[in-house]
This record gives structure tokens, sequence and C-alpha cells, in this order.
């Protein structure tokens, strides 16, 4: 029996697909948290903290009932909110950049899902889409392209076939193993105190075998199973996008006003969703764009699934969803969740796409400013023999 079949499948699942789908779906998700956080910054200790009306005892019977984790379950005062706050920011600041990506994943991820869960009573359909990302972005290989992890280790090749020690990344693991040790102690209890330390203990194997034997095929396998995690992660995004638009497309079909086509009108006439009053008025006003705009919405959900097995259609309907939810943050004044769901489709751009994108951002004077610097740091012979950018 021929293994040929075998093998082109073994290469196709461990080579590390969608890498710039990925790093978008990264600088997007922690961008919209960061605007989103920083955004509520007058509002944080009303919506999360010691001044919610959810109050602390109140909240820990709920977060009892529901089996969510939180950090600020451990204490309720003012400092340790303050800090938590500021550091998911940080966090997610770092995420966005690249920088640390596989730690200040996780860190991203404990703090979003602390804040999230603390009131979950005043969360929304974005909130919940986001509090679902941060878990999948942090088993994706985000940073292999469009990182400051990714242009460290060009460095890091351009000097030295041999990986060298990390002290920042051996502190940052020392640091977080502590803090582990200090919330959970060992052995860790099931639930997420076990899924961090596991996570923790991953990078440590990580670091020690890519430092030790860089080329042992224990290396190999690392990277192939990390490859094939991510792409799990990756399929796994795409299939909850589907899921998101298909229920809410079918559950829309299902209503009275949708499907006469008047819901977007109603909603116009909402205060809460109305904030450019006379908009909302001029849009109102013509009956036929109302019916065509709810239509239009109710169609391209359901239909959005169906289209992925072809590119074309795939490409024009997406571009018609992205306008959708644009349309949807200035028009109904919910900002936040389109532009969560346009990171979520940004999954599914086509890579040509985001390739010239990239190529057009390091034609902006910034990115030729940067080259020039770095071309000028580098010796010619470095300058001769570029590789490509792998994750770290």
């Amino acid at each position: 029996m021929s293994t040929v079949p075998l093998q082109r499948l073994a290469r196709f699942l461990c080579a590390t697909r969608a890498p710039y789908q990925a790093a978008v779906f990264r600088i997007g998700l922690a961008a919209v948290v960061a605007a989103f956080l920083l955004r509520e910054w007058p509002h944080r200790r009303v919506l999360f903290g010691d001044r919610s009306p959810l109050s602390y005892d109140m909240a820990l019977t709920l977060i009892e009932q529901e089996g969510t984790f939180t950090v600020l379950s451990w204490w309720g005062g003012r400092l340790w909110f303050e800090l938590v706050y500021a550091l998911t920011i940080m966090a997610a600041l770092a995420v966005m950049i690249g920088w640390r990506t596989r730690t200040m994943t996780v860190l991203f991820m404990v703090g979003v899902m602390s804040l999230e869960n603390r009131n979950t009573l005043v969360g929304d359909g974005g909130d919940n889409i986001i509090r679902i990302m941060v878990i999948y972005l942090v088993f994706t290989r985000c940073a292999e392209v469009w990182s400051l992890d990714a242009r460290r280790a060009r460095a890091v090749r351009a000097r030295s076939a041999e990986a060298p020690a990390d002290p920042t990344g051996i502190v940052l693991w020392s640091v977080t193993g502590a803090l582990l040790f200090w919330a959970f102690g060992l052995p860790p209890q099931p639930g997420w105190p076990l899924v961090l330390w596991l996570l923790w203990a991953v990078h440590g194997v990580w670091y020690v075998v890519n430092r030790r034997q860089p080329r042992h095929e224990v290396r190999s396998v690392l990277d192939d199973c990390a490859s094939m995690v991510h792409n799990a992660a990756m399929l796994v995004i795409a299939v909850q996008v589907c899921l998101i638009y298909s229920t809410a497309g079918w559950y829309k079909i299902q209503g009275l006003r949708w499907q006469e086509g008047s819901a977007l009108h109603y909603a116009l006439h909402l205060d809460y969703f109305t904030p450019w009053p006379w908009l909302s008025a001029a849009v109102a006003a013509n009956a036929v764009l109302v019916l065509a705009l709810t239509y239009l919405t109710v169609a391209a959900q359901v239909a959005f699934p169906f289209t992925l097995g072809s590119r074309k259609v795939k490409n024009v309907l997406l571009a018609v969803m992205i306008a959708e939810h644009l349309g949807i943050a200035v028009l109904l004044g919910i900002p936040f969740l389109s532009l969560i769901m346009v990171v979520c489709d940004a999954v599914f751009l086509p890579t040509a796409l985001l390739m010239r994108a990239g190529t057009w951002c390091r034609r902006l004077p910034l990115g030729r400013s940067r080259r020039a610097s770095a071309a000028a740091a580098t010796p010619p012979q470095q300058l001769a023999t570029p590789e490509p950018a792998r994750s770290v």
C-alpha cells in the first residue's frame, strides 16, 4: 500500500496555515479590546470594579453559579482591580505588536476573561465573542509575520545558527510560574488552574528543547504539533464565525418583523440605537432602502457559510459583510460589536490581499525609515541572504 497520500496529508497538517490571517486576527482582536478598555476607562469601576451595582459578594455568588473564571474574585479591593485593568491593557498592546506573544496571549486571555466575567450582566453579543476568541488566540501561531517576535527571530538566525539564551523569556516564564504557584499552588486543581499550569509547562519544554536540541527530532515533533494545534484553532475560529452568522440569520427568519422587512425601521427609532438622529431619520424615511437592507442582512448571514466553497463568491459576500458591520457601527452606534465581527471576518480574507496590504504598509514613510535603519545596522553579507520569518 502506497504511503504517499499519508505523507502528503502529514505535510499538509504539519505546515502552519494562514499565518497572515492569524496575524490580522491577533492585531485586530487586541486593538479592539484595548480600544474598548481605554474607552471605558472613566466608567471602569462602575462596570467591573468596586462601584459596580453588582457588589463583590453578589458577583461571587454569580461566578459560583455560572462556573466562570476571574481573578477579580480573589479580592474585591480597588487596588487589585486597577492593577488587573491596567495589566490587561498592557497585555493587549503587547499582543497587538507581537512582543513575547506566547506569554502575552495567555495574560491577555486571563485579563479579558477576568474583567468580562466580573459582571456578565452588562455584556452583549460582542463581549461573548471576545471571551471566546481570546481563548482561541492562545492556541494559534499568530506571531509568524508582522510581529516583533518574527523580527527578533530573523535577527537571531542572521547572527547564528544556534538559538541563543533568552534572558527576557526566562524572566517572564519564572515570574508567571511564581504567580501561578501563589494563586493556585501545587498540585493544580482541575479547571482553569490546570489549563494555565499546562500552558506554562509547555512553554518551558519548548524553550529547553529549542535551546539545547535545536536540530533534534524532538524539536521537529514539537514544531509540527504546534502547527497542528494552530491549524485546528484557525479552523475552529472559522467554524465559530459560521455558527454565529447561521444562527443569527435563521433566528431572524423566524421573526415577523424580519419577514416583512421592517426590522431595521424599528431599530432606527430606538433612542439608544440612534447616535446620529438625523442620519437614522434619513435612512428610515426611505422605505425601499430599509426593506433592501433588512433582507440583505438576513440573506448574507444565512448564505455566508454556504459560500466558502467558492472563493470568488465568498470574497464578494465577505466584502458585503464587512461593509454591513461598518455601517452598523456608524448607524446604530455599536462600534465594538461591529469591529470584533470585522476582525473575525478577516480570517477569511485572501492571503494575496493581505500580502499586498503588508507591502503597501512597508512603503509608507515610517516603514521606509525603519527598513533603512535596519539595513544600515546589518552587515552586507547578511543582507545578501535573507531568510523567511518563523514563529518564536
